[in-house]
């Protein structure tokens, strides 16, 4: 019997098959620029045109994963809202900086290729750039036998965006008195999965099927909720024209890391604590591993997905655009002062 690549795991056939699962799905974010699809070396876009808008052209891209939260999409057996995590995370990483998104590549290694999964999982890629206006141009299907335990795959993502030079934020206009604006999130995002996972099923002993009153649904649906995506409320007030000084993402730190990144040296955020609602799975996470405050602040997003900084004459004028997306909540968290430090909670 002659030793073929899928008898050392590779099934050539069932990654076809998950290709042609995919072709349509993916073609449905396709826009006059893209000139290749699935099945070329490499993704093209033709930029010719799309330059002819801007004055002094600058790309932003960004580069990440899901991280562990693969892990919970995996126990629950539902993939779509993980390609949605993909997107709105990547989406938020470039908006700090004021890019519009445009293209969009990913990366799904596993350890053995199930077209269903990985169907499900580029539906939700697909899903979530037709929110953001941007084309899914490409991507790749690794199947890494040995490398990924049986039924683990991980999902990686690169987004490119474009804004014009002058209107590149980077907080270095931000000064004492702006004020602190903040996107409601709608869970966890992508952030501190590790940390839950060891809360909900090593301590607590809770199960994806396990429901807590204090939840809407389950535990997993709970755990599933997509990363929200801010591009569109971010982008309608930067097309406003509206003086957005800083933008920080709130990731993997919490407001505690991701907010001193875009403050000048001489400035530090003062936080206003019970400004915005509080999340019941920030409560419940707290309670079950007796966190400190200060390590769900470091950890979790703590309900704040996106924060503004603007001069507090904006205010008005961004609760005001925001209000024309009405499935998007705005909330004054805080305001900059002058101080040693970074972040101060109040």
């Amino acid at each position: 019997m002659s030793t073929t690549y899928q008898s050392a795991g590779v099934n050539i056939d069932a990654g076809n098959e998950a290709v042609s699962r995919i072709k349509h799905i993916v073609k449905t974010t396709f826009d006059e620029h893209v000139l290749t699809g699935i099945g070329s070396f490499g993704s093209m876009y033709d930029i010719g045109s799309f330059l002819k808008n801007y004055h002094h052209p600058i790309l932003v891209q960004s580069t990440d994963s899901v991280g562990t939260k693969v892990k919970i999409a995996t126990m629950t057996g539902k993939h779509k809202n993980i390609g949605l995590d993909m997107v709105g995370h990547s989406c938020g990483d470039i908006l700090a900086q004021g890019a519009r998104p445009i293209t969009f590549l990913d990366y799904i290694a596993t350890d053995s290729v199930r077209p269903d999964h990985i169907a499900e999982v580029v539906r939700g890629l697909a899903e979530g750039c037709q929110e953001s206006g941007m084309s899914l141009v490409g991507g790749e299907v690794a199947e890494m036998p040995g490398v990924y335990a049986p039924n683990e795959y991980d999902l990686v993502g690169t987004i490119t965006g474009i804004v014009e030079k002058d209107k590149v934020i980077t907080g270095e206009r931000i000064a004492e008195g702006d004020i602190l604006l903040g996107f409601a999130s709608n869970g966890l995002h992508t952030n501190g999965y590790s940390l839950a996972r060891k809360l909900f099923f090593e301590m607590g002993h809770y199960s994806v099927t396990s429901e807590i009153p204090e939840f809407e649904g389950t535990v997993g649906e709970e755990l599933l909720k997509p990363h929200t995506n801010y591009t569109r409320p971010v982008l309608g007030l930067l097309d406003a024209g509206i003086d957005i000084k800083g933008i920080a993402h709130i990731t993997g730190g919490g407001m505690l890391e991701n907010i001193p990144r875009i403050l000048p040296k001489s400035c530090v955020a003062e936080i206003q604590k019970g400004s915005w609602p509080v999340l019941p799975i920030f409560n419940v996470v707290q309670q079950i591993g007796g966190v400190e405050e200060r390590e769900m602040y470091r950890t979790f997003n703590m309900g704040i997905g996106m924060v503004l900084v603007v001069h507090a004459n904006d205010v008005g004028k961004v609760k005001m655009k925001v209000s024309e997306f009405s499935e998007f909540d705005i909330y004054e968290i805080g305001r900059v002062v002058e101080r040693t430090g970074q972040v101060i909670f109040m």
